[in-house]
């Protein structure tokens, strides 16, 4: 009986396995069918009123690359490639060079850069560390959950990638969860991963540096409508991202209340106050110049990427090498060849106007003109979170939706520069599926949450998002912004 159940259960997960194997290449080969087609379409067939060739060429390539990327139908890279050749090839651009312009862009490098930093906090074991402050000799599950927060909020600063952090603290909510006796569908485990994988992300919109979609959101802004330096992104960001932050923290001890009466005594207490090994110590130092140099470049023109350069060039010398080899080839290359193929595409769009008609003629559809100005807004959003839905992270849907977005508020004459911290803070909070943000994807796969729950909490942080950015809009903003923004 038991040879014949085991049996049973191998089948059924082998069938399970072979189903979704089926999906992922239905999935993959629609997209790139529906790619080709398009873009087929587009070359032979379309004949839209306004455009030229060169602009229905275009749009045939942003969609090829779109579609391509959100089926996964190929390699980011190879996508990547493939979208920058055909720039080139159907006489989109004038030569290769023009073609693949977005990758001169400082923005690829200086992801580059962030990555190898973000890599050493962990090479060291400062992550480490900052996780293992949760240990306490004596704690209770509701303690724990507020110090989890804390300390994933704390080490942002440090560490950019979201997902590293989330990698960081899953073992130790394990640990937690055994020393309380607790079961795997507790109340303690559920917020845990909650904060791990819808909270831990709006930590890194705080800062500029904090992650690949506030580097990228700035680079868009600076070049659409205005430079934004470091400080002005602290400034701006950092308290409403807080507030959101804490709000979301505070609601997870609303959903999920944790227990504050069971005490576990079976932890040593946690070495976190030991001293600071040599390279800790360095690469502490190093981050901390990085971080100074921002702030002092906010005031003297100091181009953002040179700190970077510096850091990173100090944590590999010889003598130290704590950034090596092996770092530089575990980059994720493919979201950097997303970058700058998309950036190339945008530059031509913009180049030729491209973006603009198609803006314009959607405008024209839209009833914008019957619309308030807080209308107007509304929709514009409610439009960015729908289309974020699509993607399967904040990064890539901050570079398509975003240069959209400030096109639109530059032509219904609204702020751009308010609505860019807006659409980037919206993207960045709303994760309805659990494969919209990779920490939430962790979560989801290693944790308790069901998909219904990962929904739920998405809808909470939504809508806290939305209650803050009306706040930043009526009150904050205009004060911290009315000497940068253009219609300030």
């Amino acid at each position: 009986m038991i040879i014949q159940a085991t049996s049973r259960v191998d089948a059924m997960q082998s069938t399970s396995a072979v189903s979704r194997l089926r999906g992922a290449v239905d999935r993959r080969h629609l997209g790139l069918l529906l790619a080709v087609g398009q873009l087929i379409l587009w070359l032979t067939v379309f004949d839209v009123q306004g455009l030229s060739r060169t602009d229905h060429a275009v749009l045939g390539v942003f969609l090829l690359a779109v579609i391509l990327w959100l089926s996964e139908a190929l390699a980011y890279t190879v996508t990547s490639i493939i979208a920058v050749t055909l720039l080139f090839a159907l006489g989109v651009t004038d030569s290769f060079a023009e073609a693949v312009s977005g990758f001169a862009s400082t923005l690829v490098f200086f992801l580059i850069l962030l990555m190898l930093l973000g890599n050493s906090i962990s090479a060291v074991g400062l992550d480490d560390r900052a996780a293992r402050r949760l240990l306490s000799g004596r704690s209770t599950p509701a303690m724990t959950i507020r110090s989890l927060a804390t300390n994933v909020f704390g080490l942002s600063f440090l560490m950019p990638s979201a997902v590293a952090r989330a990698v960081t603290f899953m073992p130790i909510v394990e640990t937690m969860t055994e020393a309380y006796h607790l079961d795997e569908a507790s109340r303690f485990r559920r917020a845990s991963y909650i904060i791990i994988g819808h909270i831990n992300p709006l930590a890194s919109m705080a800062i500029m540096t904090g992650g690949g979609m506030s580097i990228i959101s700035s680079q868009i802004m600076t070049t659409q409508i205005t430079p934004i330096s470091w400080l002005t992104w602290a400034i701006v960001m950092l308290p409403p991202v807080t507030v959101l932050y804490l709000g979301a923290a505070l609601s997870v001890g609303l959903v999920y209340p944790a227990d504050d009466t069971i005490v576990t005594d079976e932890l040593e207490e946690a070495d976190a106050q030991a001293a600071l090994s040599r390279d800790e110590r360095l690469v502490l130092a190093v981050m901390a110049g990085a971080v100074g140099l921002w702030v002092i470049g906010s005031f003297t023109g100091m181009p953002t990427i040179l700190p970077a350069v510096l850091a990173v060039a100090i944590l590999a010398a010889p003598g130290i090498g704590i950034i090596t080899e092996d770092d530089v080839r575990s980059i994720s290359w493919g979201v950097l060849f997303v970058i700058g193929a998309m950036f190339s595409i945008l530059e031509v769009m913009q180049t030729e106007g491209t973006l603009v008609f198609v803006v314009e003629r959607i405008t024209e559809v839209l009833p914008f003109a019957t619309m308030s100005t807080w209308q107007v807004v509304a929709t514009l959003l409610l439009v960015t979170a729908v289309v974020r839905t699509m993607f399967s992270t904040a990064s890539a849907a901050v570079i398509i939706i975003l240069p959209i977005m400030i096109e639109f508020a530059e032509s219904l004459a609204l702020d751009p520069l308010f609505m860019g911290f807006s659409v980037m803070f919206l993207i960045g909070a709303t994760t309805f599926l659990p494969f919209n943000t990779t920490a939430v994807l962790l979560s989801h796969d290693r944790g308790p949450l069901s998909i219904s729950e990962v929904f739920r909490f998405g809808m909470v942080t939504a809508v806290l998002a939305v209650a803050v950015l009306i706040i930043a809009w009526v009150g904050y903003w205009p004060l911290v912004l009315s000497g940068l923004s253009p219609t300030g």
